[in-house]
C-alpha cells in the first residue's frame, strides 16, 4: 500500500494529512517530509492521521523523531485521529501519553 502525504503551511503550523499505510517501506518518505517542514520553520506540527489504517514500530519511530526535533526548536507535534485501531497502538506503546491526541485538525491547529 502507498502513503499520500499532503502539507498545509499556515504560518507556524503545519498540518500533514496522511492517506494510506505507514510502515518500513513508506516511513522514510513521511520522515523526509516531517524533517522538510521542522527545518522550514514549522513550529507546531499537526499530523493527521484519521486516514491511516495501519501504522507500524517504523512510522512511530518517524513521529517520535519529529517530536524530538520540533522540541528542539521549541515546538510541539499534535496528532489527530480517531480511529481506534490506530489509536490502540498509540495506547499500547504509551505514546499516548507523550503525544497530544486530538479529534479534529481544528482542534488541535487551536490548542
Amino acid at each position: 500500500m502507498e502513503l499520500d502525504i499532503q502539507s498545509q503551511k499556515n504560518g507556524a503550523t503545519c498540518t500533514v494529512t496522511l492517506e494510506g499505510e505507514v510502515d518500513v517501506y513508506t516511513a522514510p518518505q513521511l520522515k523526509e517530509e516531517l524533517v522538510s517542514l521542522i527545518h522550514d520553520g514549522c513550529t507546531h506540527v499537526v499530523i493527521d492521521l484519521d486516514q491511516v489504517g495501519f501504522i507500524d514500530s517504523s512510522g512511530l519511530g518517524v513521529l517520535v523523531s519529529a517530536l524530538r526535533r520540533s522540541r528542539e526548536r521549541d515546538g510541539a507535534v499534535s496528532i489527530v485521529c480517531s480511529r481506534d485501531a490506530v489509536l490502540k497502538i498509540f495506547r499500547i506503546t504509551g505514546l499516548d501519553k507523550v503525544f497530544p491526541i486530538y479529534a479534529s485538525v481544528q482542534e488541535a491547529s487551536e490548542s
